[in-house]
């Protein structure tokens, strides 16, 4: 309870805080000069007659101090400034920073962050400019960037909240940093459902699948209801693994659970059974779908394209049209890859055609796809528009047209089209450098290739593979140089792989060394003992020498390992109808008039020059079957001549190797004929133009 105090009180009050303020006159009154010798003074020492009363009210003037309070020193008016247009610019800047991420300039923005730290490493940053600053890391992928942000923002002591704490987790995963994500991820004092996914779905983008399942364990011990997402992620490490069990496990998991509707885990479950091989549960799962979308049926049409079932996979896209789903630029390109598969020129351009009326006519993948088909099968003046259209090139885009020039012999252009990638500051990769070394291989350009291959190291700083050395052997097995090419082989810093096995048994076969060929034939053999083409060479290398005793023990293996010698076949395509030859074919509708016009072109090619060769033994028939005017692409080219008219082009796919008497056979047919050939055989692809092949006779 207060009790009033009386007037004598109230007076007392006032002649002490006239003492207060005559005090502090004289201390600090500058004109005054008894300052310097005066003392504090206790409160009976102003008054002693009072001390009685003062003590009544508890206040005491050596309790109060007549010291006054310290005042804060004032920085002189141009500090004060400073410090003041210090903070100014330091918002100004924090702002800037802000819009630059807003309008994508990313580099600017970490740039200038930089900029900022290092003249005043106390600038006070807010929550709003880290989350910019983090959202800048991730759209520029900035390692340095992410390790500067996260420094600063660790060294100020700023605690993020929940949601930009998984921000930093996902700059972290989305620059590449799994691993000092997965530290960050553990030291989280929260972790919520986004962290979990956030994780999750780094390690299964990293190839961590196996550490991905063993979180997504951890995550339904403390979350049981993950949600159909979560499954939807987890379905992506299965079809990583390429295990079908994780994924039924999955499967029978979300049937469990109720999820098994949802449209996301039907697309997901459809990749995991097609990438897994189990293509008939992709289609049970695809035709069970309450509502059919378009990522649904781009997922079964590429798994039918994936284990090879193209004519499956191309009628699935007539149905996919006839449904009135709307088609995006995966599904033209995914198409455009089947018709490249099945040679299927008029589908191809079908598909060009629809890309074209459904807006997608400058997408960079379906483009890409577009160049890669018009590169393969020679058409490479309309591969060379459709790249040149594009308004922006990827790595893949370049990549595809360096591939398909040097496929068709053509690596003078190949490397032109190479040096003009670097010059745009496009950065080559593993697959770039098989690219040109592949057509300075084909081409025969050895110095070019071995000066890629010295800049690969010390201008990209990446090393060279295994495919790599293959092409410098190929290289050197052209030339004719046998040792080096053997001696390459043994100083590969690695296991030496089939293809380089492969590259030096053809530098052998073309140059006549049946001793060291027989030698890469058998380690062909011993490294892949269930590929048929080894036995083959093998087959052709012992028949050649005159080794009847080695071939019937090579036929002895084949049985009792077996592997069965496959009918060659080639197919061709006249007016959108696919049709297959076997050797020695009679079965086809035209079949009599094939057989004469054949041998009318052998009568023209005989006076050219032709001389039958009989040296080679093919997987298709026995020895004395060997009957060279029967072989299936002979058939092929023959039936596509009298199907076409003269100006137009034939494209021929094989399924195997052509044969030396074949491939002087249609050098003389397309010369007699003036047609341009094209042949795609298990090796490469063959380019007949007035006389000559692409791969100048080396393949």
């Amino acid at each position: 309870m207060e009790v009033p105090l009386s007037r004598s009180h109230i007076t007392q009050f006032d002649q002490l805080r006239n003492t207060e303020k005559s005090f502090s006159c004289a201390l600090f009154d500058p004109n005054s000069h008894k300052h310097e010798k005066m003392k504090f003074l206790s409160g009976s020492d102003v008054f002693p007659s009072k001390r009685k009363s003062l003590s009544c009210i508890k206040i005491s003037l050596v309790d109060r101090s007549l010291q006054p309070k310290p005042r804060p020193k004032q920085k002189p008016k141009d500090e004060f400034r400073e410090t003041q247009t210090e903070k100014v610019e330091s918002l100004n800047l924090c702002g800037h920073i802000e819009k630059l991420v807003l309008f994508k300039r990313f580099k600017e923005a970490l740039e200038l962050f930089e900029s900022m730290v290092s003249r005043d490493s106390n600038t006070v940053v807010g929550s709003s400019t880290y989350e910019s600053l983090v959202n800048a890391c991730i759209g520029s992928r900035s390692i340095r960037g992410v390790k500067r942000v996260y420094l600063y923002i660790v060294e100020n002591g700023f605690e993020p909240d929940q949601y930009l704490m998984n921000r930093i987790l996902l700059m972290h995963v989305k620059c590449g940093m799994i691993r000092d994500a997965r530290i960050l991820f553990d030291e989280m004092k929260e972790i919520n459902f986004v962290s979990w996914n956030i994780m999750i779905g780094g390690l299964i983008n990293s190839g961590e699948f196996r550490e991905a399942f063993q979180l997504f364990s951890m995550m339904r011990q403390e979350i049981p209801d993950v949600g159909s997402r979560t499954f939807a992620i987890m379905m992506r490490a299965s079809a990583g693994l390429e295990i079908a069990f994780t994924g039924q496990q999955l499967h029978a998991l979300v049937t469990k659970l109720g999820m098994n509707g949802h449209i996301f885990i039907s697309c997901a479950l459809i990749d995991v059974y097609s990438k897994c091989g189990c293509i008939d549960d992709a289609r049970c799962v695809f035709d069970g779908m309450p509502e059919k979308t378009i990522v649904g049926w781009n997922n079964i049409i590429a798994g039918y394209a994936l284990h090879g079932y193209s004519e499956e996979a191309l009628d699935l896209y007539h149905e996919m049209r006839s449904s009135g789903v709307k088609m995006d630029h995966f599904t033209y390109s995914i198409i455009i890859r089947i018709c490249a598969r099945l040679a299927s020129l008029e589908h191809a351009k079908q598909a060009h055609a629809g890309l074209m009326r459904s807006g997608f006519a400058f997408d960079t993948v379906s483009n890409t796809a577009l160049v890669d088909f018009y590169s393969k099968w020679g058409r490479l003046e309309d591969a060379q528009r459709v790249f040149d259209r594009m308004p922006r090139k990827n790595v893949f885009s370049w990549n595809a047209l360096i591939a398909g020039y040097g496929n068709h012999g053509r690596g003078i252009e190949a490397v032109e089209l190479y040096e003009r990638m670097i010059r745009e500051g496009i950065a080559p990769t593993h697959v770039t450098f098989l690219a040109v070394l592949g057509a300075c291989g084909y081409s025969g350009l050895s110095d070019k290739a071995w000066k890629i291959i010295d800049s690969m190291r010390e201008q990209h700083e990446i090393e060279p593979r295994a495919m790599h050395y293959a092409c410098m052997i190929e290289l050197l097995g052209r030339e004719g140089l046998l040792d080096q090419a053997l001696a390459l082989i043994r100083d590969t810093p690695f296991e030496p792989t089939a293809n380089m096995w492969a590259a030096l048994l053809t530098a052998c076969r073309i140059h006549g060394n049946v001793e060291l060929g027989r030698y890469a034939a058998e380690v062909l053999v011993g490294m892949e003992p269930q590929k048929l083409s080894n036995y083959i060479v093998l087959l052709n290398t012992y028949k050649s020498l005159g080794r009847v005793n080695e071939v019937a023990r090579v036929m002895e293996t084949l049985k009792r390992r077996e592997i069965a010698l496959l009918p060659a076949c080639s197919w061709i395509e006249v007016k959108k109808k696919p049709c297959v030859f076997h050797f020695g074919d009679k079965s086809h509708a035209k079949s009599k008039e094939i057989c004469t016009r054949f041998g009318e072109l052998m009568e023209e090619i005989v006076k050219v020059g032709y001389v039958p060769n009989r040296k080679v033994l093919l997987p298709d028939v026995e020895e004395k079957d060997q009957i060279l005017t029967y072989h299936s692409e002979k058939l092929a080219i023959t039936f596509g001549l009298i199907s076409t008219t003269d100006s137009t082009s034939l494209q021929v796919v094989q399924s195997h190797r052509i044969c030396e008497d074949c491939h002087l056979a249609i050098k003389l047919i397309a010369m007699v004929t003036g047609r341009e050939i094209v042949v795609r055989d298990t090796s490469r692809f063959h380019h007949f133009k007035h006389g000559a092949c692409s791969c100048g006779d080396y393949w």
